[in-house]
């Protein structure tokens, strides 16, 4: 025994220290000689309202032992993996390939151990771990999450809606046929149109997230993020980065109001993104515009500025943000594509165009969200691999870059700029809404004075190209007038 323990212990150490989190369930033992080419049951038990399942399996390979890896629920078979992996996710949304996602039944499930090779007298220690998401707590998430595509801060650039075969995109067959087109089609443009992340927004529905999870390891300088386009009567919005399926039925028993879809978003982890929201609904584009009473704008945490460059006008949901920038609210602008067709022929929104620029700590998912969510964020607007906009409020000895918060005690301030890959142009400085100046690209040094007076809210750069078209849009620096209330 006190050799299997010694194993044991080495066996922990081989646990990385990102999926160190502790299990909700362990099941150790060995696989001896015995156990040559028979199968083994490894049995545990789920409770009542678990969301997501992981389990990771980790055995000493010594003298050639082998143990291929599956799963049971207590009704049927749910995956297989064989001696591919060593851990594997199931949720009711998606599962790792090889395994079926469905409901999680309460009660007795078994790892399935298959062992090809065991030889007479070894003795290989074993440890089964099993993670659940249940309630607030997502070990099951953390044990299954993706290392980073890309570590250390910096501007990533992404896409953020966009269709496949799972909802209503759809591309030209190898005869020419209009058929639903297939997801790799759409992530294969996205790395062709050398995007850092694009997240994946089919209609209501989580199908897709199953095959992003597929496609994953093989793009691996391309972050897929899960989302999905939710349509309602009243308007439609993105989600990115939710847990799970997210009930979408405003008006229903299940979804009485708005607010009943926001608090269920929040529930799934996910942030919301309102689509194309000055569109006009009717038969054209049926609840394309948003116009639900009652949306709390403190739980939304994007407003498409720009949805595609094929809606006319393509900049239609710039002025609704600025409204609700000027309301108070704090919510960053992004630009997608919106696209339904990766060969985007003419007429249609190529992936990648406009583009979502964001500063983030490392490429991953929760840096990417988080990202949006702090608002240092730009759109180049015709979705280029090379421009820049980086933005500094400076009061004194003090600055603040995009989405953050500036406290304003002197009579002037000064609005730094950074531009980059823009051979012509004009920068616009606007505040509260409306274009305060202008300064032509080049100018040394780059900054824009502001008095405090025009300048308490928020201030915002763009930067205009020929015949006043936006380029790169800015998002704001907070300027904060009044003094903080005390304690």
């Amino acid at each position: 025994m006190r050799a299997v323990h010694l194993l044991l212990a080495a066996l922990v150490c081989l646990v990385t220290p990102a999926a160190a989190q502790e299990a909700d369930r362990t099941v150790t033992g060995e696989i001896t000689g015995t156990d040559h080419q028979t199968y083994r049951e490894i049995p545990f038990d789920v409770p009542a309202g678990v969301e997501r399942i992981t389990v990771r399996l980790t055995y000493d390979k010594a003298n050639r032992t082998v143990v291929d890896l599956g799963v049971f629920d207590p009704e049927r078979f749910r995956g297989w993996s064989g001696g591919t992996r060593d851990r594997f996710t199931l949720a009711p949304s998606d599962a790792t390939p090889g395994y079926l996602p469905g409901a999680l039944p309460p009660g007795r499930w078994h790892v399935q151990f298959g062992v090809p090779n065991a030889r007479k007298d070894s003795h290989s220690a074993f440890r089964v771990e099993i993670f659940f998401d249940r309630g607030d707590t997502r070990n099951a998430s953390a044990a299954i999450a993706d290392a980073p595509v890309r570590s250390g801060p910096g501007w990533y650039r992404g896409d953020l809606h966009m269709h496949d075969a799972h909802s209503d995109g759809s591309c030209a067959s190898q005869q020419g046929k209009r058929v639903p087109c297939p997801l790799y089609r759409t992530v294969a443009a996205a790395a062709d149109a050398g995007l850092d992340f694009i997240a994946v927004t089919d209609h209501n529905t989580s199908s897709h997230f199953s095959a992003l999870r597929e496609l994953q390891p093989y793009y691996d300088r391309l972050l897929l993020i899960p989302g999905a386009e939710i349509t309602t009567f009243g308007g439609h919005a993105n989600i990115f980065g939710q847990s799970r399926w997210v009930d979408f039925r405003v008006g229903s028993a299940n979804v009485p109001d708005i607010a009943a879809l926001q608090r269920n978003v929040a529930a799934a982890d996910a942030i919301l993104s309102v689509n194309h929201p000055a569109l006009p609904s009717g038969e054209a584009c049926m609840g394309c515009g948003w116009v639900w009473p009652g949306t709390d704008w403190r739980q939304v945490t994007a407003i498409e500025a720009i949805n595609s460059l094929t809606t006319q006008p393509p900049l239609a949901g710039l002025d609704f943000w600025y409204d609700k920038l000027n309301r108070g609210y704090r919510i960053t602008g992004i630009g997608s594509s919106d696209n339904h067709d990766p060969a985007a022929g003419p007429g249609k929104a190529p992936i990648g165009r406009p583009a979502t620029v964001v500063h983030a700590r490392e490429l991953s998912q929760p840096a990417i969200l988080d990202g949006i969510r702090a608002g240092n964020v730009f759109i180049d607007v015709e979705g280029t691999r090379d421009r820049m906009l980086e933005v500094a409020v400076v009061a004194g000895k003090t600055r603040a870059a995009m989405g953050e918060t500036i406290a304003a005690p002197a009579a002037r301030l000064e609005v730094e700029v950074r531009v980059t890959g823009v051979a012509q142009g004009i920068v616009q400085l606007i505040a509260n809404g409306k274009e305060h100046s202008r300064l032509p690209l080049g100018t040394s040094p780059a900054a824009l004075p502001i008095d405090r007076a025009a300048a308490c809210g928020w201030v915002a750069v763009n930067v205009l190209g020929p015949n006043d078209r936006k380029l790169l849009i800015g998002n704001p620096v907070y300027i904060q007038c009044k003094a903080a209330p005390r304690r």
